[in-house]
């Protein structure tokens, strides 16, 4: 068996714990904690919060935390419905959204960390300039010879139907970041979230440009590490399957060939 020696300041070690908030229902929340302009190693500290006075979403505990308990403590959120993709974030072992994941489906002590296998800004915040990165590769944007109508382009209703379970990603990166594939190949693999996105555009029947793009993704690393493992469909908070959308761009790969 392979074994892994991990640089000594890159291992977690026990972290500060908070004293109790006041309150007959509490809960623990050890939270991953990081601060690239200190020596110390990473930690893991350990929260106990009132949940009777708190929302019913781990985002909402994050936030009362924040703003009551420790204002030191950083992570990203916006929206607070499922539709920005910025509080996207390790829970209890699953990539997922905090704004989405309820304390209500957690056992025990509620334990998060930033979306694994991505460099870490601050405590719960990824750096997702790799991720954006590729995505600005596959030009997510309509791309035409035609000349461009003066209201809009139409599309008949059986054509759009096509972009349902598609267009719906929000590029949360819990799908990518939960795919080994991409652990081990991220800056030649594209994922699964950019595969989704690269898909949505060759299946639109508006779009002018799929040789173009098909000939951007004929590479042994951009699209071919896809093994099929599915964690990405599981990881999806959305219900998305990126890879059903992998496996149509591979066969639109082969139908071109014939």
């Amino acid at each position: 068996m392979v074994q892994l020696t991990l640089p000594k300041n890159s291992q977690v070690q026990p972290g500060k714990s908070w004293p109790a908030q006041d309150g007959d229902t509490t809960r623990q929340f050890q939270i991953y904690r990081y601060n690239p302009d200190s020596p110390d190693n990473p930690k893991l500290d350990t929260y106990t919060v009132d949940t009777e006075n708190c929302g019913p979403m781990v985002l909402d505990a994050l936030i009362k935390i924040k703003n009551e308990i420790d204002p030191t403590l950083t992570f990203r959120r916006s929206c607070r419905e499922g539709i920005c993709g910025s509080c996207s974030m390790n829970i209890d072992g699953t990539n997922t959204l905090a704004c989405l994941k309820g304390l209500d489906e957690i056992n025990g002590t509620v334990k998060i960390y930033p979306l694994p296998h991505m460099p870490v800004v601050k405590d719960l915040v990824p750096d997702m300039t790799q991720f954006y990165t590729q995505h600005r590769s596959i030009e997510p944007w309509l791309k035409t010879e035609t000349t461009e109508p003066r209201k809009e382009w139409l599309q008949s209703h059986e054509d759009r139907e096509k972009l349902d379970g598609l267009y719906e990603c929000i590029l949360c990166a819990c799908c990518s970041t939960s795919c080994p594939s991409y652990w081990w190949n991220g800056d030649r693999y594209l994922g699964p979230a950019i595969l989704l996105q690269a898909y949505r555009w060759l299946i639109d029947s508006r779009d002018e440009a799929t040789g173009e793009r098909l000939d951007d993704l004929e590479d042994p690393f951009r699209l071919y590490r896809c093994h099929t493992i599915m964690n990405c469909a599981k990881a999806c908070p959305k219900g998305l399957n990126p890879a059903k959308a992998i496996a149509e761009v591979k066969k639109m790969m082969l139908e071109r060939r014939v």
